[in-house]
């Protein structure tokens, strides 16, 4: 018994959950929120506004600087948002748009009086504001929008969808505890928004038998019978006394939720306002979201003529929008084609080049023959850096020749270390030629004479241009060589080794030519 009552319980849950979901789904569902700076009285002001349209509102909706009309709008079709209420603030002026998602219209108002709740009820002697009177939403009232117009039926159409509707014959009257009401002055153009709280109490008690109902026992010490309090109703203030009249007293179809408010009793309903008061004037009509053309504009008026002149202008205007999206579409097409097509190419002649060196690397001989083959690029570019500047190559200059030249010693056999003479340095060893030695100069005859002609009867390097010009390898005072010497100060004789006599020259010889060039100490 006590798990088939269990399950017959969940069943019960599930299906009131899902009643609830479809219910909750199938009304209206409004986002308040503002756009641009405000200031603080409209924050308050819409923050009131949530508050009437409660509970079926983003109450803590929060709005940052970068969202946009389109964030909203792409949120409300997921949340069931059917409305739009958007403040806005100019230096004249409040607005207020309503808007109907997801197409539209938008009807743009002016808000030119409002008062927050808390200015309207610090106003009230009493007020009767709850928690539980916002957990069901607020009955609509409009008052005198029967009138001709187009504009003013679309504004009532457009006020009745953003609450739920009401089943007459299905209602529950403990649900209905506030009421919004929306009257229309024609004269004036205007719309007065007013929110009250509703209370119902029964009629045709005497206000003593009302105040014992009520639980408040009133003072008696100056009765000497109950009799008097029920008859007469003495020492009861003017609110407690309150009077009703045939406007606001009804039969009661139900039972509603106080005492003596029974079913085919009379009773009286009352309004206490709660806040905020708004008046509101509409501007003007927009199809769309807010992008479309205008239906309706309070201060301009046009022909038929002009109509017809925007709405041209704006077909135009849309089709050459479309043919610029449709050929940003097809260059954005011919682009992707494009770039595929490179990247097949491109993988293609990197497969080509993988078969090329795997072909290579088979049928290449990995002898010493091979190793002097692939060295044969980096060693020439070696060669003419010890030809042309006359030393030898820094470390990491021709890494890929190294790494070759490294690998064929390696497979013929370690090489022999060369002994330098005592003061001979690698920049003279560079200066050889490949199977020659140094040739030396002897005898201060040699010292003393300047650039002289070379074996080949060349021209030396240090010849003079003119005769007031200076040779390029003439040093001042006290300068450093550039090509790695000691300084020389006035007076002094060249360097010399201790295995030289005279200065040596740089000599360079590739292929038969050899060109050196000697030092002197002269003048210019």
């Amino acid at each position: 018994m006590g798990k088939s009552k269990t399950r017959n319980q969940k069943k019960d849950r599930l299906q009131a959950n899902h009643e609830a979901e479809e219910t909750y789904s199938a009304v209206p569902h409004t986002l308040v929120f503002h756009r641009g700076q405000v200031g603080k009285n409209v924050g308050q002001l819409i923050i009131d506004i949530r508050k009437v349209m409660e509970p079926y509102t983003a109450v803590s909706l929060k709005v940052r600087k970068k969202n946009v009309l389109k964030d909203f709008v792409a949120i409300a079709g997921p949340l069931g948002v059917t409305h739009f209420n958007i403040f806005s603030k100019t230096p004249t002026s409040i607005n207020m748009r309503v808007a109907r998602l997801p197409k539209g219209p938008m009807l743009h108002f002016q808000v030119t009086k409002y008062c927050l709740i808390k200015d309207v009820i610090s106003s009230l002697k009493k007020h009767r504001m709850h928690e539980e009177q916002f957990k069901y939403h607020p009955l609509l009232i409009l008052n005198n929008f029967g009138q001709d117009g187009m504009h003013i039926k679309l504004m009532a159409t457009m006020f009745q969808n953003m609450f739920p509707s009401i089943n007459v014959h299905k209602v529950s009257l403990n649900t209905i505890k506030r009421c919004v009401l929306l009257s229309y002055n024609s004269e004036s153009e205007e719309i007065e928004f007013r929110h009250y709280s509703l209370k119902v109490v029964p009629v045709g008690l005497s206000r003593g038998v009302k105040k014992l109902m009520q639980e408040r026992f009133p003072n008696m010490n100056k009765f000497e019978d109950i009799s008097e309090l029920l008859m007469k109703g003495a020492n009861l203030s003017e609110s407690e006394a309150e009077q009703d009249e045939e406007h606001n007293v009804t039969e009661l179809p139900q039972v509603y939720s106080g005492r003596g408010n029974m079913a085919s009793q009379q009773s009286a309903v009352r309004l206490t306002e709660i806040g905020p008061r708004m008046t509101l004037r509409l501007m003007k009509i927009q199809e769309g979201m807010g992008e479309g053309n205008i239906i309706y504009h309070s201060m301009i008026s046009k022909t038929e003529e002009e109509i017809q002149e925007i709405l041209k202008r704006k077909e135009a205007k849309m089709k050459e929008k479309e043919e610029r999206r449709k050929k940003q579409e097809q260059n954005i097409a011919q682009k992707t084609e494009k770039k595929e097509e490179h990247r097949k190419k491109s993988l293609e002649g990197i497969k080509k080049k993988r078969a090329e060196a795997e072909e290579d690397s088979e049928v290449e001989d990995p002898g010493a023959q091979d190793g002097q083959e692939a060295d044969a690029e980096s060693d020439d570019e070696a060669e003419y850096y010890r030809q042309a500047v006359g030393e030898e190559p820094e470390e990491g200059m021709f890494p890929s020749g190294k790494k070759k030249r490294r690998s064929s010693e390696k497979s013929h056999g370690p090489a022999k270390k060369r002994k330098l003479s005592p003061g001979q340095s690698l920049k003279d060893r560079g200066s050889k030629s490949p199977g020659g030695q140094h040739r030396k100069q002897t005898g201060k005859k040699q010292q003393k004479e300047g650039w002289k002609k070379s074996r080949d009867g060349e021209k030396s390097f240090g010849k003079k241009m003119k005769p007031t010009g200076k040779a390029f390898g003439a040093k001042r005072a006290g300068e450093q060589d550039r090509f790695g010497g000691k300084k020389k100060r006035n007076g002094d004789t060249p360097f010399k080794s201790k295995s030289q006599k005279g200065k040596m020259g740089f000599n360079k010889s590739a292929g038969g030519r050899k060109q050196g060039f000697k030092q002197r100490k002269g003048k210019g």
